[in-house]
C-alpha cells in the first residue's frame, strides 16, 4: 500500500483515543486519508461517512469490529478532512467517487469487501454495488435510499422535495461556503444537534468536526458532492442490486422519509431491512451497539 505522512494537525485516531493507524493512501487520481485497524488478513470492512462528517463518524465502531477480526478501513472520502480536495465540481461525480473506493481496495490488495455507508457514504456504497458488484461481499446502507428510489421520490413526492431543500441552496456558487465560514459553522453544528437525539453530539465532537470543516478547501469540496450530482443527474447502469444488502434506517430521520427504506429494498435481490424506531438520521451514533450487531450478523450471514 502506498502511503505518505499524515498531516500533524489532523484529527487522527491517536488524538481521539482510538486504537488504529492513520495513513495517506494513493487510490489513483487522489490520495485519501484512511484509518486502519484489525488484522491485515481479516475480512475487509469499509466504513464510509456522510455529510458533514469524516472518518470520526465511525469512531465507536472501529475497535469493536477490529476485535472481532475484521480489517477495518475508514477513509476520509474525497474532499473531506485530510483527503485530497480537487477544485472542479466534476471531480465529485459518482463514477469518480466510486473509483476511489475501487482504488482503495486495490491498494489493500483486497478483491472485495463488506461495504458500509451512511448518508453520502451510503449513496457511494449503492453506486459501487450497482456498478461493481464483484468487489462487494455485502452492501450496507444506513439512512440513504437506493438511487432510483430517491430519484422517483424527488419527482413525485412533495414532502421529500421539501425535506431536501438544502440541496438547492448548495447549488449556489460560493454563498454556502461564505455563510458557513462566517458563522464558524454554527448553523451546521446546530443542524446536527437539532436533528439528533439529545446528547448524541457533545462539545468535543464539534471541536473535531470544526477542525475538519475549517481545513482549506474542505467545505467547498463537501458541497461540491451536491453540486456534482445535480449537474450530472446520473442514473445507475442498472436498478437491480444483486449484492447481499442490508438497509438500516432510523425512523425519525428529518431529511428522508421512512417510505424510502421500503422502496429501496424493492430493487434488491437479497435484502434485509431493519428499522430503528427510536433513532434519527444519525443512528450509528445513537445506537452504535445495535447498528454494529446488525452489521456483523449481515456479514456472517453472507459468509455462511
Amino acid at each position: 500500500m502506498s502511503s505518505t505522512d499524515v498531516p500533524a494537525d489532523g484529527v487522527t485516531p491517536e488524538k481521539v483515543g482510538v486504537d488504529a493507524e492513520s495513513r495517506m493512501v494513493d487510490v489513483g487520481d487522489v490520495r485519501l486519508h484512511v484509518v486502519l485497524a484489525g488484522p491485515e488478513d481479516g475480512a475487509p470492512v469499509v466504513l464510509m461517512h456522510g455529510f458533514p462528517e469524516f472518518w470520526y463518524a465511525w469512531k465507536e465502531h472501529v475497535e469493536p469490529l477490529a476485535h472481532e477480526g475484521y480489517r477495518v478501513v475508514v477513509p476520509d472520502l474525497r474532499g473531506y478532512h485530510l483527503s485530497d480536495k480537487p477544485e472542479s465540481v466534476s471531480s465529485y461525480a459518482p463514477d469518480e467517487l466510486a473509483g476511489d473506493v475501487l482504488g482503495l481496495l486495490d491498494a489493500l490488495d483486497a478483491p472485495d469487501a463488506h461495504v458500509v455507508g451512511h448518508d453520502w457514504g451510503g449513496f457511494l456504497a449503492w453506486w459501487v454495488g450497482l456498478h461493481h458488484p464483484e468487489r462487494v461481499r455485502t452492501l450496507s446502507a444506513l439512512n440513504i435510499p437506493h438511487p432510483t428510489a430517491f430519484r422517483r421520490a424527488i419527482y413525485h413526492d412533495w414532502e421529500q422535495r421539501l425535506r431536501s431543500w438544502y440541496v438547492l441552496f448548495f447549488q449556489l456558487p460560493r454563498l454556502p461556503e461564505a455563510v458557513a465560514s462566517a458563522t464558524d459553522y454554527r448553523l451546521l453544528s446546530d443542524l446536527m444537534r437539532r436533528t439528533s437525539e439529545p446528547g448524541t453530539f457533545n462539545a468535543a465532537d464539534f471541536d473535531c468536526y470544526r477542525a475538519a470543516w475549517r481545513r482549506p478547501g474542505a467545505y467547498r469540496s463537501m458541497v461540491n458532492w451536491y453540486r456534482a450530482v445535480v449537474r450530472a443527474n446520473p442514473r445507475p447502469a442498472t436498478d437491480r442490486c444483486d449484492c447481499p444488502t442490508l438497509v438500516l434506517w432510523g425512523a425519525k430521520d428529518d431529511f428522508l422519509s421512512r417510505s424510502l427504506a421500503l422502496d429501496s429494498v424493492q430493487y434488491c435481490d437479497t435484502e434485509h431491512l431493519v428499522v430503528l424506531d427510536d433513532a434519527t438520521h444519525w443512528l450509528h451514533h445513537e445506537e452504535p451497539v445495535r447498528v454494529r450487531n446488525e452489521l456483523t450478523k449481515h456479514f456472517e450471514k453472507a459468509r455462511a
